[in-house]
């Protein structure tokens, strides 16, 4: 008897602990894609609140920003996100989608500051370069003025 009410214990926590909630796929729910994208958006706009803008300003809320563009609402994307959590394999997916794409800009980003930073070492070479022209000019003009004011210094030349 005590061996049969442990198993029926058991079989009722095991029932319990099982997921029994399915979500229905809402009438309007986000499109695959385009909640990558939004995805995508939200992770750059939630980075950009920590950092200034060319204002100067500091923990702006971009997220509105990113609702207007997708044109939807915070409540249509967490009755979206809801459901995509619901099917775990389909919301990896998405966030693997994702994840690969800001990765993919991100190396873009790298890419474009590598050569800015290489077109600046090469102005800064080119300046430093032109500088010691125009210093080696300017002494060689001294030399000039003070062989033309001083004969005896281009005399003993």
């Amino acid at each position: 008897m005590k061996l049969q009410t442990t198993l029926l214990l058991a079989l009722i926590l095991l029932v319990s602990c099982t997921s029994n909630t399915i979500f229905e796929e809402p009438k309007d729910l986000i499109p695959k894609d385009t909640m990558s994208l939004l995805l995508q958006e939200m992770m750059v706009a939630t980075s950009a609140k920590f950092i200034k803008n060319k204002n100067l300003q500091k923990d702006i809320n971009y997220m509105a920003f990113v609702f207007e563009k997708y044109k939807i609402d915070s409540t249509r994307f967490e009755i979206s996100n809801y459901y995509y959590m619901s099917k775990i394999d389909l919301y990896k997916e998405i966030l693997q989608k994702t994840k690969d794409e800001l990765n993919l800009k991100n190396d873009g980003f790298k890419v474009k500051q590598q050569i800015r930073d290489s077109i600046k070492t090469d102005s800064i070479e080119k300046v430093r370069l032109a500088k010691e022209k125009v210093d080696s000019l300017k002494i060689k003009l001294a030399n000039k003025k003070d062989s033309i004011k001083n004969p005896l210094v281009s005399a003993a030349n």
